[in-house]
């Protein structure tokens, strides 16, 4: 009973973070990129070409582009996707709605003036923010639709990999804004391509951030203690190394562990608590995979 309702309230924490995410995601779109006239890639940019062309809600035009692809991408792949990239789909699109409704300078509320008027500026901070909120996503088990399902359609039959299809998709609706921006084309363009380079760089931080691992050393007198709390309170493997210290010539047991960056504050307060005159020596490791971390691919 408790374990389910652990899990329930983990599986809560996960959507309200994608929430956030698809909320931020949608600001650093309206509030920045769509009013100063700056596109970037994937379905949002498909929805913008259409709000300029047209002055349909970009809210609109992600939930019905979204929605194609996911049903095409049923007969393609088969039921692949889970309720998570279902909802991301419907938020994002409630997102942009309410958000483009408000706000239709860059950031300008009612006659306050605007917080950002460079465009230059307005490129970077949307293409971090979406970037940001992308990563966080991802790292929650959730996604934002879109050219990933394009990619994975065309990777099933092809042998490319899905970043090399979803860069050049964002090429093409970036280069397509020529046609539709009325002055300022080939800046347009540029901008575009700044967004698509910002965007790109905070989703591989935020996703290597999230992935980076530690490895441990720790040299303690009370080996047994630590190693049952490391186990029991991080559910983390332990190896016990024996080892001789040069000065004292005495035999001991050095601890091993290898964990996630974020939970090394963990281990360290467990080595406090247990032996306030232990030794260690955390080092960030390039990658670790196996149970409990990344899976070993082919």
């Amino acid at each position: 009973m408790k374990t389910d309702k652990k899990t329930i309230l983990a599986e809560i924490r996960r959507y309200v973070i994608i929430t956030f995410a698809l909320l931020m995601m949608a600001f650093g779109w309206t509030g920045f990129l769509i009013p100063q006239h700056v596109l970037g890639g994937g379905v949002s940019g498909i929805a913008t070409l259409i709000f300029y062309a047209t002055g349909l809600s970009t809210g609109i035009s992600v939930f019905v582009i979204n929605g194609i692809l996911v049903l095409i991408s049923l007969k393609v792949l088969g039921p692949s996707f889970g309720i998570k990239t279902v909802y991301s789909i419907i938020m994002a699109s409630v997102f942009f709605s309410i958000l483009q409704h408000y706000i239709t300078d860059p950031i300008l509320a009612g006659k306050m003036a605007p917080l950002v008027d460079d465009k230059f500026l307005s490129a970077l901070i949307g293409g971090a923010l979406a970037g940001t909120a992308i990563g966080i996503a991802f790292t929650q088990g959730g996604s934002t639709g879109g050219t990933d399902i394009v990619a994975m359609m065309v990777c099933k039959y092809r042998n490319i990999s899905q970043g090399k299809v979803i860069l050049f998709l964002d090429i093409i609706i970036i280069a397509c804004s020529y046609f539709v921006v009325e002055s300022d084309k080939i800046q347009t363009i540029i901008y575009g391509f700044v967004v698509m380079g910002v965007c790109s760089y905070c989703i591989d931080l935020v996703l290597t951030g999230n992935k980076q691992s530690v490895q441990a050393f720790i040299f303690t007198t009370q080996p047994e203690k630590v190693a049952e709390r490391i186990g029991t309170e991080m559910h983390r493997g332990v190896t016990l190394i024996k080892g001789t210290g040069w000065y004292t010539k005495r035999e001991g047991d050095i601890l091993m562990v290898v964990t996630h960056k974020r939970e090394s504050q963990h281990i360290l307060r467990i080595v406090k608590e247990e032996d306030p005159a232990a030794f260690m020596t955390m080092n960030t490791v390039m990658g670790a995979y196996g149970k409990g971390f990344e899976a070993i691919k082919k």
